[in-house]
């Protein structure tokens, strides 16, 4: 019976996968398969247990799972609220307006963006600086063909600059954590991550000539939006300082900073003619279903030991390819299970091989827009990006990655 529930459980999977790949087509939204497909795969390894011990570690997982999802998810409401609250005032537009000028041609608008997206994901956490760029390039009205290369490069850029740093992705902190790489180490991963950046922006620039003129129609800003700006802005400072100081998750920073806004929305009496609670419900409640889909479906395969049976990889090629691949299958598999699955393994690495893992399961995601957090809330924010969409750039978006990679490697070879 465990042979035949693996099947029917992997075979759910895949067709979750299909629904969102073929979501156009049979016109049912994403986060609704997603739900459903998740949900009853746990329900089926409920039911058919392989034993009491079996149960009993199924119900410490399906705990594990819904941890943190709520971690995921209660993050996601103060971030979105922050960012529509402060793209409803104009903040964000303002902002734009002061850095771009009035006149600028595609092609340096798209290098501006991709640099942008990667030193602001280097302060920030990769979901705000998703959230922040979709809000530029909706700002931008471009027509939708560019609009999407402009989504690519943010999601790619994104996930790109948060490798190098331990606040910066999940999965950089706990290799660091496991004593693999130093802090210095994992500094110089910013170089070739910033190579495969510039190499999809060259990728992409192809064929934009135009230009684009920016009409700044500043909106006046009063006080205590100002207030609540600093409250955001002091947030992810704080939260990138205690995380690394005292280890505080930084859905808890968050909630902070977002009762905070509340709290100085009530002292000016801005509640009274713009509730600012509102915002919360303006929150993209699709784009948090279909992440509680996804995780429970990762979360499955990790207890049916999908995601174990991949460190097999690391005994039929060379390590250097085995990670290399590692990224690849992270973007489809949530990267932070599967890099636990291999720093459980025991897998014996150099320094050198360690740092390519790193950029891998930083950056493999990008390759596919359901695998990484970005590119699922990049995806819930442009209308016109879809899964099918996405795919029309896996070819520049996995060179740039092969650079990224390959960097990688000579930098570390380099260094030891």
């Amino acid at each position: 019976m465990t042979e035949l529930l693996h099947t029917i459980l992997l075979a759910l999977a895949f067709l979750a996968l299909l629904g969102v790949v073929f979501e156009e087509v049979i016109h049912i939204n994403k986060a609704k398969v997603t739900l459903f497909l998740g949900t009853v795969s746990w329900l089926l390894m409920f039911i058919f247990p392989e034993s009491d011990a079996g149960l009993a570690r199924i119900e410490e997982g399906l705990s594990e799972s819904i941890s943190e999802i709520a971690e995921l998810w209660l993050f996601l409401v103060a971030a979105m609220t922050f960012v529509a609250y402060l793209n409803k005032k104009g903040l964000i537009q303002n902002l734009i307006y002061l850095f771009l000028p009035s006149r600028i041609s595609e092609k340096m608008l798209l290098v501006l963006t991709g640099l942008f997206c990667f030193i602001f994901s280097s302060i920030a956490d990769n979901i705000t600086a998703t959230l922040v760029s979709a809000a530029l390039i909706l700002s931008l009205n471009l027509e939708a063909k560019k609009t999407l290369r402009f989504a690519a490069l943010v999601v790619f850029a994104v996930n790109s600059g948060g490798v190098a740093l331990i606040t910066g992705d999940v999965t950089t902190l706990m290799i660091f954590l496991s004593g693999h790489v130093g802090v210095l180490q994992l500094l110089y991963l910013s170089l070739p991550a910033l190579l495969g950046v510039v190499a999809l922006t060259l990728m992409l620039s192809f064929g934009l000539k135009g230009n684009v003129v920016i009409e700044k129609r500043m909106t006046p800003i009063r006080k205590v939006d100002l207030i609540i700006a600093v409250v955001f802005l002091s947030t992810i400072l704080l939260t990138i300082a205690f995380n690394a100081l005292f280890h505080i998750p930084p859905m808890l920073t968050f909630l902070a900073g977002m009762s905070l806004m509340f709290l100085v929305a009530r002292f000016f009496e801005d509640d009274d003619e713009d509730p600012i609670m509102d915002y919360i419900r303006v929150i993209e409640f699709e784009t948090l279903l279909f992440f509680l889909g996804i995780l429970l479906l990762v979360g499955m395969l990790k207890e049916i030991g999908v995601l174990e049976s991949l460190v097999s990889l690391y005994e039929l090629m060379p390590p250097v390819l085995a990670n290399y691949m590692m990224g690849v299958l992270s973007a489809g598999i949530d990267n932070v299970p599967l890099t636990a699955a291999v720093l459980k393994s025991g897998i014996d690495m150099t320094t050198q091989e360690w740092m390519g893992l790193t950029y891998a399961v930083g950056v493999g995601g990008s390759l596919l827009v359901i695998g990484s957090a970005a590119g699922i809330v990049m995806m819930s924010k442009i209308g016109a990006l879809t899964f099918g969409r996405y795919v029309r750039f896996i070819l520049p978006l996995l060179v740039a990655y092969t650079i990224g990679y390959a960097g990688a490697w000579v930098l570390g070879h380099w260094m030891f």
